[in-house]
């Protein structure tokens, strides 16, 4: 009776067992299968030659990319501090912004000046007689 724990009884182990056997039936061991495995090497570095020297000209792209990209990351900077400055200097607590109207059909616009901040109605005593005016 054989015996169950067994390893060779085992699905696994068998499946190991056949591959074996079909691997050892499918080497010929002839002069074509080292010229395919030279060729495959040779064809493999060739594809990593490639790639380095890829990535070697993206590299060197980027860096001379850089000082153009630091040159206008430079001036939007400038730009915005400018703008900055110019809210900053008003002295007020509130900024004033523009709203402009195009109109499409005459060309021209609309220029509104409207003053952000915040705003309290405050009650008029009856007997004040300026009931009515803000």
């Amino acid at each position: 009776m054989p015996d169950p724990h067994d390893p060779r009884h085992n699905a696994a182990w068998q499946a190991a067992r056949q591959w074996r056997e079909r691997a050892r039936q499918t080497r010929t061991g002839g002069p074509l299968d080292g010229l395919k495995l030279l060729l495959t090497w040779l064809l493999f570095g060739v594809m990593m030659i490639v790639a380095m020297v890829l990535g070697l000209l993206f590299l060197l792209l980027g860096w001379a990319m850089l000082p153009i990209l630091r040159y206008r990351l430079k001036k939007r900077m400038e730009r915005m501090r400018a703008e900055q400055a110019e809210d900053v200097g008003t002295g007020f607590h509130y900024r004033e912004t523009r709203y402009r109207e195009h109109r499409s059909d005459g060309g021209s616009y609309r220029e509104q000046r409207v003053l952000e901040g915040d705003y309290e109605i405050k009650d008029q005593e009856p007997g004040d007689g300026d009931a009515g005016k803000p």
